[in-house]
């Protein structure tokens, strides 16, 4: 009795003199949210010394960070960019650029797995970092990340005007605006029929508008590249009649490459393929647009072909995203229109998860529709285009994106910018 009593005395008093803190009894746990985004972990951050420490590596990967651990010293490495920091467990010196740093709490060895202090390695990184003691929450912000920008331009009224959007003023004049937030436009002037002959007018309301040169004009002046979308959608049948017969298909592509001329690139843009379809026939749709977008791209040449598709885990399937990713520069994921607004986070995720399976990530653009969010709501959606270093996002479009999008669109990323002829 005495030697239990005694072996139970010894433990409080080792445990006292701990200086973890780890959930308390009814406390919520330490909450790491990046770039607005939930980092759930294995294991659970927790204070040391007043200090909030984290699983190394579910960090360091959610930031996009190259990770290397050394077992036989206990030593971590991280890098990014020009950026390089190395820890080593139980050593209170970290190494930023070769730069010897102290550290206020040393790396700890915790249920298994490495556990650095958050503050000095997201800051090493550039990011911000903030804490809320009533909601027991770490927030991170990655600083803005290149990437391409691509803005939809289509005709609306005078409050939702594309071009008073993008230019900052109304047409014809023009001035720098939110030019510097975007890499490309997407014009959406066009449309086909079902025999394949490229209309500027569509049922839809796409249509070219008069003095259409001189958006081309403006959008040279500030270095922005153009393509010009074909839009159409399959409520009548067009899109199956028109993937149904080889001639109006070869006729689609021929007179979609000649209007080309005038732009960087095509972007096309077939809506509602699969709807209803499995099976055999889901197959066959499947192939038949594959089929179109292969013909459309070996007749385009060196033009650029981009694809704007329904999401994997959207009600029209209809689009093989792995096929389709081996023949086209890049592809646009409509990752919206799943009902709640702002867009559910766990959906959008899902969406480019699953796109990420079939399609390398550098070739993944990730569509956000400017009605459904809010300005609080924009940089989660970035994050996510972030998180799974895509090779950028897309905004539906110009005309509905207000001034605290505009702003939020600005802190999160830096458009990327390419020579424009």
């Amino acid at each position: 009795m005495k030697k239990t009593a005694a072996i139970f005395l010894l433990t409080l008093l080792m445990i006292a003199g701990q200086p973890w803190i780890n959930q308390a009894h009814g406390q919520e746990p330490i909450s790491v949210f990046i770039d607005d985004l939930s980092l759930k972990p294995d294991v659970a951050p927790v204070i040391y010394n007043d200090r909030t420490l984290v699983p190394f590596r579910a960090i360091a990967e959610a930031m996009n960070v190259e990770v290397t651990w050394d077992e036989p010293t206990r030593t971590v490495y991280a890098a990014k960019g020009g950026t390089r920091v190395t820890l080593q467990i139980d050593n209170p010196v970290a190494s930023h650029n070769d730069n010897r740093i102290s550290l206020d709490t040393a790396p700890k060895i915790v249920s298994g797995r490495t556990m650095i202090p958050l503050r000095f390695f997201s800051e090493a990184f550039d990011c911000q970092v903030a804490w809320d003691s009533s909601l027991r929450r770490v927030s991170i912000t990655t600083p803005p990340q290149i990437m391409t920008v691509i803005g939809f331009y289509a005709l609306g009224d005078s409050q939702t005007s594309s071009w008073t959007d993008l230019f900052g003023r109304s047409y014809p004049e023009m001035a720098a605006g939110h030019t510097k937030i975007l890499s490309e436009l997407a014009l959406g002037w066009y449309s086909l029929d079902k025999e394949g002959n490229l209309l500027d007018k569509s049922r839809t309301g796409w249509q070219r508008p008069e003095g259409w040169e001189t958006v081309l004009d403006g959008a040279k002046q500030y270095k922005l590249a153009c393509e010009m979308v074909i839009h159409v959608t399959d409520g009548d049948g067009t899109i199956t009649d028109l993937l149904n017969d080889n001639a109006a298909m070869k006729q689609a592509a021929r007179t979609i490459s000649a209007e080309a001329q005038f732009y960087k690139g095509v972007n096309l843009d077939f809506e509602g393929l699969g709807y209803n379809d499995s099976g055999a026939e889901l197959t066959q749709v499947r192939q038949k647009f594959t089929y179109f977008v292969n013909l459309l791209h070996q007749e385009l040449g060196n033009k650029g072909l981009t694809l704007t598709l329904h999401a994997p885990n959207s009600a029209y399937p209809g689009y093989d995203y792995q096929a389709l990713g081996k023949i086209c520069d890049q592809i646009i994921i409509m990752a919206y229109d799943y009902g709640p607004k702002p867009e559910p986070i766990s959906m959008v995720k899902q969406a480019v998860e699953l796109a990420c399976q079939s399609v390398p990530a550098d070739k993944l653009i990730m569509g956000i529709s400017a009605p459904s969010e809010t300005a609080d709501s924009i940089p989660a959606k970035i994050g996510i285009a972030k998180r799974y270093n895509l090779k950028g996002v897309a905004l539906w479009r110009l005309g509905v994106i207000n001034d605290g999008m505009w702003q939020a669109l600005d802190n999160s990323l830096i458009a990327r910018k390419e020579s424009v002829r």
